[in-house]
């Protein structure tokens, strides 16, 4: 057993001081096999405390059914870091934020057309606590009071910038304690007047996120909690990418320096990120400001961090490591070998087979009166189709898709006559009905769920309705396409892609390692190995490459499925060792 708390303005473990340096490494957003690699690694930089969130959606994906085994792991994971010696901070659900969908929230929470998210409503509790009810059992174990490497735990996540309401915080807090929780408890948010006001729950201790400006940043903590220790829960020492934009980065000496400020005052760290990692599958959250404004995030959560999202130190590693020397005696950086890295060349795709061919093949028909939202069928992620017919004849009109989220191609009888994108409202389609009328489908892309702010309540799909002029559309059929189980798939020869398709090649391995996947000539999509979601691909950058972790690869044939949205100038793919993203 082991103690962690404070008095006064220390940390004490043990009844010893402590000052803690921790950087956060997210279990899901790296393969098992490379945990250790990574913790090590945070170690061999001067770290004695690892933090990590914990995203609900990925346990519980559908409601009721829980999952907490390979990259899920949660136990493991931690039990890895206190087998180092490192301490735990653990932020749990329900909100992460964290650039991850929906901010950790299950999408089915979305089901329920009367859910309020993040406050004291009851069914939202309910959901809440039955999900306790299953994670806190598993931590409890690992507590430092019961001998494990967890110090302290987290109430919600920057609650001050969404809300006040003190009573949910309130119960969240005795939600943990009654279930066995008894390590301290903390909150963290912006360090602004609002955000204080608004996150803080009495008794718990409060810290602070900023990049810049610390000085700053912990007298306005101190004005709403001088006797306790100042702790930068978020140190933004990089930052994450959106779909149409540059690179983020931050030079080395910078974020040095700020560290050096910081631990100068006396000041407990948390970097976010120490190591970023990947935003697989469809787990990219995306930011929503305001009421119409959208930006999904790239697929690469590599963060600008201490390591790149294949795991590998960067100068800003180094440049971190000396300014901790300074407060801690490291000694040598002992690291493990580098991961191996391979260029396997160019693999050309064989196969090729297009989506409309098999809706009926990896998915079930639905009718309805009006176009339905994922949500409302019970689909949390990917793709949807919808499809209805148009009588004629009809003079020129505008389509309407009201209220789309996210990305949908519409097409006329087979053939594409319009991207039209919720970031793009000045995209319009017009046409004519002839007199045997138009069939229309339409293919909706779920580029991801809003993760902060106001706009998090962000259902999927076609949210009102279709409209030809001012009549609504109806009669639809619609095929769900989370794209989990792709066996179904038949394939033919290559040809000349008119839709959305499918294509298949093998890339032969004689020694698995590590690679990045060029999609260089390919426009948008997503990409499978040995059924493996490895995640999207745009050619509007910044991301150029996708990380393959050697574990997803297998000695022999490796099986490669691309769903391409639009075309390629070149049906093939090349295998690099250096990664591309901006």
């Amino acid at each position: 057993m082991a103690t962690f708390n404070y008095s006064g303005s220390s940390f004490y473990y043990n009844d010893q001081p402590v000052r803690l340096i921790s950087g956060a490494i997210h279990y899901f957003r790296t393969v098992p096999e490379y945990w250790q690699d990574r913790l090590i690694k945070l170690q061999a930089c001067g770290f004695n405390t690892v933090e990590t969130y914990v995203a609900w959606n990925l346990h519980e994906p559908k409601k009721g059914e829980f999952h907490f085994e390979g990259m899920a792991d949660l136990v493991r994971f931690i039990e890895l870091a206190g087998d180092l010696g490192l301490h735990v901070i653990v932020r749990p659900a329900p909100y992460i934020c964290a650039e991850w969908e929906f901010g950790g929230l299950p999408s089915w929470l979305l089901e329920d057309s009367d859910m309020r998210l993040r406050c004291y409503h009851e069914p939202f509790l309910d959901h809440v606590d039955a999900y306790y009810d299953v994670l806190l059992p598993m931590l409890k174990p690992l507590l430092c009071t019961n001998g494990g490497p967890i110090i302290a735990m987290q109430i919600e996540n920057e609650y001050g910038s969404y809300g006040n309401d003190k009573r949910y915080l309130t119960h969240l807090k005795d939600s943990m304690i009654s279930r066995g929780v008894d390590v301290l408890l903390f909150t963290s948010d912006g360090p602004d007047d609002a955000m204080l006001q608004g996150g803080m729950v009495p008794g718990v201790l409060e810290t602070v996120n900023f990049g810049s400006r610390p000085v700053e940043a912990f007298n306005k903590l101190r004005e709403y909690q001088p006797d306790a220790p100042i702790m930068c829960m978020e140190y933004w020492n990089g930052w994450f990418d959106h779909w149409h934009e540059e690179h983020h980065t931050r030079p080395a000496e910078n974020v040095a320096e700020v560290l050096d400020e910081m631990l100068s005052l006396g000041a407990s760290v948390n970097f976010y990120m120490f190591h970023g990692g990947t935003n697989f599958g469809f787990y990219n959250g995306a930011n929503g400001h305001t009421f119409d404004s959208y930006e999904p995030t790239t697929t690469s959560y590599d963060y600008d961090s201490l390591l790149n999202e294949s795991g590998e130190p960067t100068p800003k590693y180094f440049a971190v490591r000396e300014v901790i020397s300074k407060y801690v005696d490291l000694g040598p950086c002992e690291l493990p070998a580098p991961i191996e890295k391979k260029a396997y060349g160019r693999v050309e795709m064989k196969e090729q087979t297009a989506l409309t061919a098999n809706l009926d093949r990896i998915s079930v028909p639905i009718y309805s009166a009006y176009p339905e939202t994922m949500e409302k069928l019970g689909q949390d992620y990917g793709f949807i189709h919808y499809s209805t017919f148009i009588s004629g004849p009809r003079p020129k009109d505008e389509f309407f898709i009201q209220d789309l989220h996210d990305r949908a191609q519409v097409f006329l009888n087979g053939q594409l006559a319009a991207t039209l994108d919720r970031t793009r409202p000045e995209v319009k389609l017009e046409f004519e009905v002839p007199a045997d009328g138009l069939h229309v489908s339409i293919l909706v892309e779920n580029l991801g769920r809003v993760n902060y702010g106001p706009f998090m309540r962000d259902c999927k799909g076609i949210k009102e309705g279709v409209r030809y002029g001012r009549q609504f559309l109806s009669e639809w059929t619609t095929y769900t396409l989370p794209l989990t189980d792709l066996s179904g798939l038949v394939f033919d020869g290559l040809s000349e892609q008119a839709e959305p398709s499918f294509f298949r090649g093998v890339l032969v391995v004689d020694d698995p390692a590590d690679t990045f996947l060029s999609m260089e000539g390919w426009i948008k999509g997503v990409v499978f190995i040995n059924g493996y979601n490895l995640g999207r691909y745009w050619n509007v950058g910044p991301q150029k490459t996708l990380y393959v972790p050697s574990p997803l690869l297998k000695q022999g044939d490796n099986e490669i499925v691309i769903f391409e949205l639009h075309g390629t100038s070149e049906v093939a793919v090349t295998f690099v060792d250096q990664p591309d993203i901006g």
